[in-house]
């Protein structure tokens, strides 16, 4: 085992943040197939029982109706996506997606002990999850993740922030002039 852990070392693929760009990159990806999915019937449909349950989102069927909920939800997860994206350039859009997404997750979440038929009464009901309870169960480890990207880049842009309060205090300090857009 020691020698597999330090040849991953030697490697380099325990340095730096690859393990968040991964996380990153993967929740993009599911983004952009599940809010893909959210544009043709089929998918419509299916998330019939998921939006009646939801303790978070039972009211969009009123007010979006079924199209115009699913394509609320495709088009958040796009956004959300495309700001979990930009977040590996740009700390503030990351924070945005990541929050976005912590708060995708936790309206999911909450569907699971309000959905009919979730739990296999012939293996004695709880904790023996069968159909939707089952694909909803994802949903906690990305919530997770969600979490982890938030934390991450509100760290990123904090540390940013502290470096840059710390240049300008420098500047003051050896008397260079300092833009006044600068001092915010």
């Amino acid at each position: 085992m020691s020698i597999l852990v330090k040849t991953v070392n030697r490697i380099g693929l325990l340095k730096g943040d690859l393990d968040c760009h991964f996380i990153r990159a993967s929740m993009v990806i599911i983004y952009f197939f599940f809010g893909y999915q959210k544009w043709f019937d089929y998918e419509a449909k299916g998330l019939i029982p998921f939006f009646t349950h939801g303790p978070l989102i039972f009211w969009m069927y009123p007010v979006f109706g079924i199209k115009g909920a699913t394509y609320l939800l495709g088009v958040s997860e796009w956004l959300f996506g495309a700001l979990l994206f930009a977040g590996f350039w740009n700390k503030r859009l990351g924070v945005l997606g990541a929050l976005g997404s912590v708060v995708t997750f936790l309206c999911t979440i909450t569907i699971i002990p309000f959905m009919p038929d979730g739990w296999e009464p012939s293996a004695g009901g709880f904790p023996a999850m069968v159909g939707n309870v089952a694909f909803l169960m994802k949903d906690v480890v990305l919530l997770a993740v969600s979490f982890y990207l938030l934390k991450h880049d509100a760290q990123r842009l904090t540390s940013a922030a502290s470096i840059d309060e710390l240049w300008r205090t420098r500047a003051v300090e050896c008397g260079a002039p300092v833009h006044p857009a600068s001092i915010e």
